[in-house]
């Protein structure tokens, strides 16, 4: 039996419409008005949006970072993404030093396979530069991830800058598309110690020793190498004002830059570093939270287009393990927030209720630009024929307020304690199958590696 959703209005990038769909099997088979019922099952999407279901495009769905553990993993955090709309994360893999590539993807399929409750890939992280793993290169693409991370920070992961150059070719090479982290470390390490030295361990620490400059350097260097090669890139967590100037003047003369932000960045700022208690430490991520000013920048840049896409960079670890491990020195906090669950309530609500992007930017933005830049469209990412039937049902009105005690996310704490939203994933289908309906799970486990061709689109 198909299932037709019925009475809402289908929402793509550039368009809106009072439109049926019907799903059967996997796919979306049919859209129009007052379609006949014929015998399917019917949804009720009265005053509702038909979106194409989320993408995240970064999420650290498990991970250790050396002495702690995240406190979601893929079945607990893929529960939390998809029972809120996200019916897609593109993980970031990251292998252990001396590994392969391939041991690597091995990993992560074993820790997601048959534990996920939405759609998977994985953004391959190079984390050293041999001819060893210049080789795998090409063979990630035929395993379907064609997508790659870098480091310009933190001393385990970074890279210098001839790796960097000679990775880019290598990954031009298969058409690949890279993401890389960028902040200058070397300035970061020295900041850290001058500031350790001179007794300075709180959390309000955190954003002093990784300044604005640090971070546009890092992208103006970044891109400075790929138009070299001629490599259209990835910049992940943008946060900054002088960081989005620098990309401007890159597109201005030609070059081709996918700049992704994340909801903490749009709507926390750094004074709750200096919060009492050491509940600072909750908001410890890096890039830090930024300025009022910063903010502003960053939505007049989602606002312009000049902002490609919202993803989280979720990374949670437990305030419990902050202070276990970063009471004394705030360089050991485990950084990160927890975030796949509720970044499209806080998008919505900061963004499209409060007038400042149209609910098809926002479809955009979460969906369908993802899609685009990692080779997913137009099996995800938008509402046609013959695409996934990947679907969410809005309910634009729905009031709601977040909570560590309510939320899916296993952290034990909440970026956005008594956060009151609007705007609500009233029914999720992934592949036609309804999954999640007012926030719960209903079928776990069901979600499966998306294999991903060559981006065409960048």
């Amino acid at each position: 039996m198909s299932i037709l959703v019925k009475g809402g209005v289908v929402v793509n990038s550039h368009t809106r419409r009072q439109l049926d769909v019907r799903l059967d099997g996997e796919k979306i088979v049919e859209l129009g008005a007052d379609l006949a019922v014929k015998d399917s099952e019917v949804v009720d999407a009265s005053g509702c949006f038909i979106l194409p279901g989320f993408i995240d495009a970064h999420t650290h769905l498990e991970l250790n970072n050396g002495y702690a553990d995240t406190s979601d993993n893929f079945t607990t955090g893929s529960v939390a993404a998809v029972a809120k709309g996200t019916t897609t994360v593109i993980d970031m893999a990251t292998p252990d030093r001396g590994k392969s590539l391939a041991d690597c993807l091995a990993t992560w399929n074993a820790l997601a396979e048959n534990k996920a409750s939405c759609d998977y890939n994985y953004h391959m992280s190079i984390i050293e530069w041999t001819p060893a793993i210049a080789k795998e290169i090409p063979e990630m693409v035929k395993a379907g991830v064609t997508s790659f991370k870098m480091y310009l920070a933190y001393d385990n992961l970074r890279t210098t800058d001839a790796e960097l150059y000679e990775a880019m070719k290598a990954i031009k090479s298969v058409n690949g598309m890279l993401g890389v982290h960028c902040e200058n470390g070397e300035i970061i390490n020295q900041l850290q110690k001058d500031y350790l030295a001179a007794g300075k361990t709180g959390p309000e620490n955190h954003p002093l020793t990784r300044p604005n400059a640090l971070e546009a350097e890092a992208v103006n260097r970044y891109l400075t190498i790929a138009n070299t090669v001629g490599l259209a890139v990835n910049i992940v967590h943008l946060s900054t004002k002088e960081s989005l100037a620098v990309v401007k003047r890159a597109r201005a003369h030609g070059q081709k830059v996918y700049v992704e932000t994340c909801p903490q960045y749009l709507t926390l700022t750094d004074d709750l570093y200096r919060l009492p208690d050491f509940e600072g430490a909750k908001y410890v991520c890096s890039p830090p939270l930024r300025s009022q000013a910063d903010q502003e920048a960053l939505w007049q840049g989602v606002i312009a287009g000049d902002v490609n896409t919202i993803s989280t960079d979720h990374c949670d670890f437990d305030f419990a393990a902050k202070e276990k491990f970063g009471k004394a020195d705030f360089t050991k906090i485990p950084g990160g927030l927890p975030g796949v669950e509720t970044r499209p309530a806080i998008v919505y609500t900061t963004g499209v209720a409060t007038g400042k992007i149209s609910i098809e930017r926002f479809v955009a933005l979460l969906s369908e630009n993802i899609a685009k830049q990692f080779a997913l469209y137009p099996q995800k990412g938008v509402i046609q024929l013959n695409s996934d039937a990947d679907i969410v049902v809005w309910d634009p009105e729905a009031q709601d307020v977040i909570s560590q005690q309510t939320q899916l996310q296993h952290c034990d704490y909440s970026a956005y304690e008594g956060f009151q939203t609007t705007g609500k994933a009233k029914f999720v289908f992934l592949r036609g199958k309804k999954v999640a309906e007012d926030g719960k799970v209903i079928a776990p486990r069901t979600g499966r590696f998306v294999f991903r061709k060559v981006n065409q689109e960048a």
